[in-house]
Parts: C-alpha cells; structure tokens; sequence
C-alpha cells in the first residue's frame, strides 16, 4: 500500500518566528498556514515547497513530544508525513505487517486532517506520520 504522495517534511525548531523570519530572507518561503494545536503541543507553520510542504514545529512545552525531541536531538528533521487515501486501511495494512505503530488509530491533525503516527522502527529510524485528506 503506497501513499499518494509525500504531504510534508517536519523540522523541529526552538523559534518559530526566527526560522520563518530566515526561511524568508534566504529562500524567500512563507508559510501558508500557521495554527498551534494544543492536542500535540506544537505551534506549526505549513510552507508550499513544489508540490509538497514544510513543516517547521516548535513546541508549545518542554515536556511536549517536539519538547523532548529538541533536548535529546536539537533541532531538524522531526518526521516525514505520507499522504494515504484511507488511514484506517492504512494502519491496518501495517499492524498486519508488524510495523510498530505510535497511534493504533487516527486523531486530528493540523487543518482538521486525520492522522496517525507509526513507530521509527518500521521506516529506518525515521518517524512517519500519516495523513488523511491530503494532496
């Protein structure tokens, strides 16, 4: 089961406004969309880069996942996000695999998406977020 597309690529960063402040000067990207949700403890910033996302996250606590993220690894990349049709066929698929998943079902997201987090252990040693309803 492959996903459509990669949605985004999360960066954990200690200052949002400053890493979108030098996103702009070097590179000229802006975000199009910024929301804190709460659920997750992080304040995100979306920036359109091709036909795919950066996502710059800072976290809103230091105990917040992002938090302990940052005190163990300092800042970078966070997670790759995989676009999928149907999430809940999506993690089924993968538990049938044995894939170790962080989430057994969807939550809600940034922008209302529907998403779900399976374990570094299935992807690599990278974090992969999946993402329901995106393009």
């Amino acid at each position: 089961m492959l996903p459509y597309n990669i949605d985004h690529v999360a960066i954990a960063v200690h200052d949002l406004d400053a890493t979108l402040a030098d996103m702009k000067a070097q590179y000229g990207a802006e975000p199009v969309s910024r929301e804190v949700i709460e659920s997750q403890g992080v304040e995100e910033a979306m920036i359109p880069i091709g036909g795919s996302n950066v996502q710059v996250l800072q976290p809103l606590a230091a105990e917040s996942p992002v938090g302990r993220f940052l005190a163990k690894h300092g800042e970078g990349l966070h997670h790759i996000a995989f676009a999928v049709p149907d999430i809940d066929a999506a993690l089924e698929h993968l538990q049938s695999t044995g894939a170790q998943l962080v989430d057994s079902g969807a939550r809600t997201g940034g922008s209302g998406h529907r998403i779900a987090f399976v374990h570094p252990s299935a992807f690599a040693g990278t974090l992969v977020e999946l993402v329901e309803g995106a393009t």
